[in-house]
């Protein structure tokens, strides 16, 4: 049987449309996941949509194509650990301390800065002076932005600072190895929404706190489709081919817009205003972003050599 995957010819069109969509959710997602937490919903309830959804929706597809064939055991662990609750709740429970700019800021903005030292240090891609450069205003912006939360009153918004790069630290790993092992779409599938729903639905049912009966109707829609399809589903797929396409350095440079379209959102729909240094925060960010996102040009090391998933046909 032929697995669902993204053709090994490089489309950078595709590629490119695929960032701007997933530049496009993750702002909206910062805003609805705000909402989300600040409801009668608890963080345990997102994942739960997060992945309950998701497996509902991907279930056929994957029984259909079988991607477990095409990896080893070590690679679906490692693939659906990166995306796991552990991940997610870290994300989930950062929104209880901050608002939703910190999430741009803090997940979104130090991505580039993450996965350049993490391919430093596993792939033997070493950084150039602009990148090194950037780096340092993606440290100054994200130092501004603890600053401005701190004046803003929002004593424990370094709690869900710390958290949101904690789980910038998982979706960078899963973007190296997205990129690593040439990941298809239904192996994204597998291993976000099904081994994690199969894991985590249970654990959640049986212990975990709920707020479902009390949760508007209004709320638990948004929830169920931000959560559960926009970019749990469709935000990871567009990653891994704009991954394919145009690398994980040229995808992760889109992320400089996230942190001020986020901004801008959670003003207008949930009146977060940002202080001063907020904004200086981001007017220093954006560009540290887009230094360090230059796109990656040496090879993958050779201890790597032959480590990529067969894809088959």
């Amino acid at each position: 049987m032929v697995p669902l995957k993204i053709s090994p010819a490089t489309n950078p069109v595709l590629g490119y449309a695929a960032a701007v969509s997933v530049v496009l959710i993750w702002a909206g997602w910062l805003v609805a996941s705000r909402a989300g937490a600040q409801s009668s919903l608890t963080i345990y309830d997102l994942a739960a949509l997060r992945y309950g959804v998701s497996a509902v929706v991907c279930l056929p597809v994957v029984l259909y194509f079988k991607p477990w064939q095409g990896l080893t055991f070590r690679q679906v662990f490692l693939l659906s650990f990166v995306l796991s609750p552990v991940y997610s709740l870290l994300v989930f429970g950062a929104f209880l301390f901050a608002p939703a700019a910190h999430g741009g800021v803090f997940m979104n903005g130090a991505l580039p800065a993450i996965t350049l030292t993490l391919s430093w240090l596993w792939l033997s891609e070493g950084p150039r002076r602009l990148q090194l450069l950037g780096t340092v205003l993606i440290l100054a912006g994200t130092l501004l932005a603890v600053a401005d939360g701190s004046n803003l009153a929002l004593s424990q918004s370094w709690i869900g600072d710390l958290m949101f790069l904690a789980g910038a630290v998982f979706f960078s790993f899963y973007m190296i190895l997205s990129r690593l092992w040439n990941v298809t779409i239904t192996q994204v599938l597998l291993c976000s929404s099904i081994v994690n729903a199969l894991i985590y639905l249970p654990v959640w049912w049986m212990f975990l706190p709920t707020g479902f009966a009390e949760a508007e109707q209004s709320q638990l829609l948004l929830q169920t489709l931000y959560q559960g399809l926009i970019p749990g589903l469709v935000g990871l797929l567009l990653v891994a081919v704009s991954v394919r396409h145009i690398g994980a350095s040229s995808t992760a440079a889109f992320m400089a817009a996230v942190p001020a379209l986020g901004t801008v959102l959670s003003l207008w729909l949930l009146h977060e205003m940002p202080g001063m240094l907020g904004w200086a925060s981001l007017a220093v960010l954006t560009p540290g972003i887009l230094m360090v996102a230059v796109r990656w040009k040496k090879p993958l090391g050779k201890k790597f050599a032959g480590a990529s998933v067969d894809s088959g046909v």
